[in-house]
């Protein structure tokens, strides 16, 4: 009877420790999808800034080359 208390007993401590693990890793991954998510946010932000100022440089180009044009 002893031996049946004791496999019970290492029993709960593996599930216990399943249980932490677990825990733990859940943890992890919503820490890094949280990160993920944050990155994607400002490389998003970034490339429509750059989408912003690459449109504001093309009108500014072809204003140039209208005046020029004009101008000879």
């Amino acid at each position: 009877m002893a031996s049946n208390a004791d496999s019970s007993a290492s029993q709960t401590g593996a599930d216990d420790v399943r249980g932490e693990l677990t825990a733990q890793l859940e943890d992890l991954l919503n820490t890094l999808s949280n990160k993920f998510a944050g990155v994607s946010s400002e490389i998003f932000a970034k490339m429509d800034e750059m989408s912003r100022r690459l449109d504001n440089l093309e009108t500014q180009l072809a204003a140039t080359q209208e005046r020029s044009k004009s101008s000879s």
